[in-house]
């Protein structure tokens, strides 16, 4: 089981739902090896039921949730607890993504139960006025990702980036701020990286390759190109 270390750089795959069971393990496991190639954390992200799987499986990464509620043991039909993905093996968790996203009151549960539990808290915000709230808030990771452009392969331009990574650390130099809309290819990763974000991420530009492996290796080569230069 490895946590982060709110590394700079750090990248992202996230499956959303288009992988489970035997696929997402088998994609996890190759990640995993490459994970173990590089000096900076590698986050991964799956439904709920093949969280504990893949945290018993891999090494490397930091099995990430999709989701987090803020509620306490007990009453909560169909919420998922931090003791639940703690229990399971997950050390990190996106809040308010764009496809699940949660009121300002919920935003902050879940940031304060993951804080409490000791589980990274990742939250998205989709516009520099949303992401300047958030970090008030002092979560881990802000992932900035317009909802526009999710999907699209369109990327944030510099000026959205530079834009929003400037306003978030005028509030908290602890924060650490994630840009991934619409990145594809690893010429999108280096160009991200290179542009002054601390990670960045990818779901359809990986699981829809014709070798999905090889690309998790090209956008890691990446990362760490345009951090070095």
């Amino acid at each position: 089981m490895k946590h982060s270390t709110k590394s700079n750089p750090f990248f992202m795959i996230n499956p959303k739902s288009y992988l489970t069971g035997k696929e997402i393990l088998k994609l996890a496991i190759a990640a995993d090896r490459l994970a173990g190639q590089v000096d900076f954390d590698v986050y991964f992200t799956a439904q709920y039921v093949d969280l504990r799987l893949l945290a018993d499986q891999t090494e490397n990464l930091i099995i990430t949730a999709q989701h987090m509620d803020g509620i306490d043991l007990g009453r909560g039909m169909g919420f998922v607890t931090a003791d639940a993905l703690k229990e399971a093996g997950v050390t990190a968790t996106m809040i308010n993504h764009a496809e699940h996203s949660l009121t300002l009151n919920e935003v902050v549960q879940s940031v304060e139960k993951a804080k409490e539990k000791g589980i990274t808290s990742i939250v998205c915000a989709d516009s520099v006025k949303e992401a300047k709230a958030v970090a008030m808030l002092n979560p881990d990771i802000i992932l900035c990702e317009p909802t526009e452009l999710i999907g699209t392969g369109q990327t944030s331009d510099d000026q959205y980036i530079q834009k929003t990574n400037q306003e978030i650390r005028a509030i908290s130099t602890d924060v650490l701020v994630m840009q991934a809309a619409g990145i594809s290819t690893p010429e999108d990763v280096y160009r991200t990286i290179a542009a002054g974000a601390d990670g960045t991420g990818c779901t359809s530009g990986i699981v829809l390759a014709d070798d999905p492996i090889n690309m998790i290796e090209n956008m890691l080569k990446a990362v760490k190109e345009a951090h070095n230069n």
